[in-house]
């Protein structure tokens, strides 16, 4: 992968009936769900399911939280920039 931002890439576990609390993005965000299935919210608190290949983009400042019932892995990458195109 080339970038022209410094730029994290990591991998998060969320263990079965796990919750990564409420919290503002630093800078964008990408999650990307690599393995299992749970859901991720906004500020409004509405839950949307998410499984394995799909992903979501949280833009700076961007309140956000996920979770799982039974367990997931998600790739994370965070950049000033993350182009998508």
């Amino acid at each position: 992968m080339k970038t022209e931002v410094p730029t994290t890439i990591g991998f998060i576990y969320i263990e079965p009936g796990g919750v990564v609390g409420l919290h503002e993005a630093p800078i964008p965000q990408l999650f990307i769900v690599i393995n299992g299935e749970g859901w991720i919210s906004g500020e409004n608190g509405e839950k949307i399911t998410i499984k394995t290949g799909q992903g979501v983009l949280w833009h700076q400042g961007q309140a956000h939280e996920s979770g799982s019932i039974t367990g997931l892995t998600a790739l994370v990458i965070q950049a000033e920039q993350i182009n998508l195109t």
